[in-house]
């Protein structure tokens, strides 16, 4: 095997020329880079060579000299480059493979590992290949078959890789330990119930391996950059854990220390300290009600297993964006270096022109977008975040697009969740048509990749109880006794007035009144911004608000992360100061926020929501039995938000049970037994929709990635023959129908102040790959997701800027409230958002 020193110039044929000093590359060194690079990711699961194999034969493409006129002529007339994708570069080494070691055997293992590895290597410019598609056919077979005429230089491209990168002896030899990990592999599958998604999410991983591998060689070539030194993970961990030990002991300090609450947060976080020592790598639970300290207890867990079971990364998934931030701020003050955390949820740099994007018309075919050797796309794609740091906060929409959303960047981050302690927060919040999807990630994560999962929420979800389940390993809740740590943990008395009737604003506004005679502080959550700020607007004409001296405050995801955190600071020093405050909010607030007010109204929602807005009053049990109120607003209309909808309607049927029988409850109505209850009524309701049903096209997601029988038998029926493939998902298809969320709409840098005005400044000008990154990173903090008609109407007002040659979008100053966030109308003129 040859190391970096034994990489030599072979100038003939070329892979890449470096922008800056015209700089060749060899096909035959970045063949070798390339391949050592995926073998060390693809350790990680047991697969050196697997990986290894897709990095030694990707480009073999290259060794022509059609391709090398091509890659000449590109960097000669940038301004005019040859057509994308007119030579095809990466069809050679997986067809080559395939024709090698496929068709003259029947070993499941000699077959699996071709058919994985061809299809990374045809599919690295692209997106992996249906082996299987809708029509009965077989894509991955018809790319193999790609006639000779249609590859000119074929032959002499293979001849000068054996001859000049691996001879054929070499070859089989490496081929052959391929195949050993692949039995290993195959043996491992078969405990992971189902095996079939597993080997569709395996196969995904080693095309992770390809690109990440790819795409770092050819970025570290382009900047005469050398790999990163190793990082050692586990002093990181060791110290980060002694500084978290600091500071749980500097709470034990504290004056308030010996409060019930204080003292159960302490014990809670103990109990999770020692869960991690004490059991392996597994799938486990973690139920600490809210306001009980879940992310300074999780943290500690992550910590301490990490070091104990060599885990080489921590990874937080969250629901929302709005909550990353309030977290990220609470660790940094533990890790005390802020390149050590990332935070990963916007992705402000598109993949393909925005101005066409709102002509879907003129929308560029993606699969060929990697093709084209456009130097302003290149340098978009090198920028891309690879996750390559210690602790990562993400959101679950990013976690489910790296398993099975398309395009190269959602994948090129995957094997970076092997061998880590992956935590999710508010795991109840997963999107009920992802359920399945999501529950096969987390059993892979674990069956195959070695890593941790902890399903982390006050409201325990029953994930595993669905049709296509989580594997919990056995015993998994970390705390002891989560029954009596709950009612231990009691603040708040849930009182239901959705019996009155639906509110219109103006009731709903006198019913505000009436709580505010005795207390100083309400939270309001409405389940839509219309409805926000419908009720904002009217408060505010309110004489009664300025007579009481009570401020207002307004929240909402029209509000960019730094606008919204600006906002919860003012709100948290009013509630400091004692002032007299009303917030009303989305369901933004009510997951993770860490603020407390004396009482809380929620709309009608479901139970699981309703619990997490309880915790935002009197969280920390300073005050006597405070009141939350259900409520009904008149003013929501639900269509567009089915899943708020059908959770309400099964809290309202909860509602009914409880009524009637309420010692059924123990008397709660956020008893474990309650929201067991609720879970029940609501997975039985969606259980046709958590396959993720696609139903214009007649099939669901999760089946395609499974043993995918209805495709089977379509191909049989066209062909009258089985397919000749062991692996026969419709890993393209899933990518192409799958949303997390739909029409999550695009990410905006909005010009909030002079730091986000700076970096729209920054992106309009010349950048280089790694500075790119890093601006768009800093940018993070000030962008806004925009639905289609939202960015419809700005861009038709002149509201909306193009930066970096299309690709990034930024909102005008007078598209931007101070009081509301983003104003579609253009008349940004507010001021803050507190009378």
């Amino acid at each position: 095997m040859p190391n970096n020193s034994e990489l030599t110039n072979h100038p003939e044929f070329v892979a890449h020329i470096r922008q800056m000093d015209g700089q060749r590359e060899s096909v035959h060194d970045h063949l070798l880079a390339v391949q050592q690079y995926a073998e060390k990711l693809g350790a990680k699961i047991g697969a050196k060579h697997l990986a290894g194999l897709s990095g030694l034969l990707h480009d073999v493409g290259k060794n022509t000299i059609e391709f090398k006129t091509y890659i000449e002529s590109a960097v000669a007339n940038p301004h005019d480059p040859p057509r994308r994708g007119s030579v095809d570069h990466s069809t050679a080494g997986g067809k080559w493979l395939f024709e090698r070691f496929h068709l003259n055997t029947d070993d499941q293992a000699d077959k699996r590992t071709t058919e994985w590895i061809a299809n990374c290597i045809l599919s690295h410019h692209g997106g992996l290949k249906d082996y299987l598609d809708p029509e009965g056919n077989s894509p991955f077979l018809k790319r193999i078959e790609t006639p000779l005429d249609k590859l000119p230089g074929y032959d002499n491209a293979i001849k000068e890789f054996l001859s000049s990168t691996m001879g054929e002896a070499e070859l089989d030899a490496y081929f052959e330990k391929a195949r050993g990990e692949m039995q290993h592999l195959i043996r491992r599958m078969k405990n992971c119930k189902p095996p079939s998604i597993t080997a569709s999410l395996t196969v995904k991983y080693l095309f992770s391996c390809l690109i990440d591998a790819d795409r770092t060689k050819t970025r570290q070539f382009e900047e005469e950059e050398e790999d990163d030194p190793v990082f050692d993970s586990y002093a990181f961990f060791t110290v980060t854990y002694r500084s978290l030990l600091e500071k749980m002991d500097s709470f034990r300090q504290a004056d308030d220390a010996d409060h019930p609450i204080n003292r159960l947060r302490n014990e809670m976080s103990k109990q999770c300290d020692d869960f991690a020592v004490r059991r392996p790598s597994g799938i486990y639970t973690l139920s600490i009600p809210t306001g009980g300290g879940k992310t300074l207890a999780s943290f500690r867990y992550a910590l301490r297993h990490a070091i104990e079971t060599g885990k080489e990364r921590i990874v937080y998934v969250l629901p929302y964006t709005t909550i990353i931030e309030q977290n990220v701020a609470e660790l940094r003050k533990i890790v005390q270096n802020d390149d050590m955390i990332l935070e990963y949820h916007s992705n402000v740099a598109e993949d393909f022109d925005v101005r066409k994007w709102l002509d879907p018309e003129q929308a560029p075919d993606e699969e060929d977008e990697d093709q084209s050797y456009d130097l302003e796309r290149k340098k978009l794609r090198l920028a891309r975040d690879t996750w390559d740091r210690p602790i990562i906060f993400t959101t679950m929409v990013q976690f489910l697009n790296t398993f099975y959303a398309k395009g190269s960047r959602n994948a090129r981050r995957l094997h970076q969740l092997a061998n880590a302690v992956v935590i999710f927060d508010e795991v109840q919040a997963v999107p009920s048509h992802c359920i399945s999807l999501f529950n096969g990630a987390v059993n892979f994560l674990h069956g195959i990749c070695g890593s941790t999962v902890v399903l982390c929420t006050a409201t325990q979800p029953a994930l595993q109880q669905v049709r296509r389940n989580v594997h919990l390993s056995s015993e998994p809740e970390m705390i002891c006794n989560p029954n009596q740590v709950m009612k231990q943990f009691k603040r708040v008395e849930l009182r239901d007035v959705t019996d009155q009737g639906a509110m219109t604003t103006e009731q709903l506004a006198a019913f505000v009144s009436e709580r505010m005679a005795d207390i100083d502080s309400l939270l309001i959550i409405l389940n839509t911004k219309a409805a926000v700020r419908k009720l904002f607007d009217f408060l505010k004409a309110q004489e009664w608000m300025n007579e009481e001296a009570i401020k207002l405050y307004h929240l909402s995801t029209f509000m960019c992360p730094a606008h919204r955190k600006d906002s919860l600071d003012a709100i948290r020093n009013s509630l400091r100061g004692k002032e007299r405050i009303i917030c009303i909010s989305t369901q933004l607030i009510e997951a993770g926020v860490d603020i407390s007010f004396q009482g809380v109204i929620r709309s009608l929602a479901g139970l699981d929501s309703i619990a997490q807005a309880a915790g935002r009053c009197n969280r920390h049990g300073k005050d006597s039995l405070r009141e939350v109120y259900i409520i009904q607003s008149a003013e929501e209309s639900l269509r567009s938000l089915p899943e708020i909808k059908l959770g309400a309607e099964q809290t309202e049927r909860l509602l009914g049970d409880f009524r009637r029988k309420p010692e059924c409850f123990d008397n709660q109505l956020l008893s474990i037994k309650a929201m067991d209850l609720y879970f029940s009524y609501y997975y039985d309701k969606i259980k046709e929709k958590m396959d993720y049903p696609v139903s214009q096209e007649g099939f669901a997601l999760y089946p395609l990635l499974d043993l995918n029988s209805s495709l089977c038998n379509r191909y049989k029926d066209k062909h009258n023959s089985a397919p000749p493939m062991y692996t026969r998902s419709s890993i393209a298809t899933v990518e192409r129908h799958f949303e997390a969320i739909s029409n999550t709409g695009k990410s905006v840098i909005v010009p909030y102040n002079d730091d986000a005005s700076e970096i729209i400044l920054a992106l309009n000008g010349e950048l280089r790959p790694n500075e790119l990154g890093d601006w768009l990173r800093k940018a993070q903090p000030y962008t806004v997701s925009l639905y289609d008609q939202e960015l419809r109407k700005l861009d038709k007002g002149g509201n909306l800027n193009y930066l970096f040659q299309g690709r990034v979008m930024a909102l005008n100053e007078t598209a931007y409230s101070k009081e509301y966030g983003v104003d579609p109308a253009g008349n940004g003129e507010f001021q803050l958002a507190i009378i």
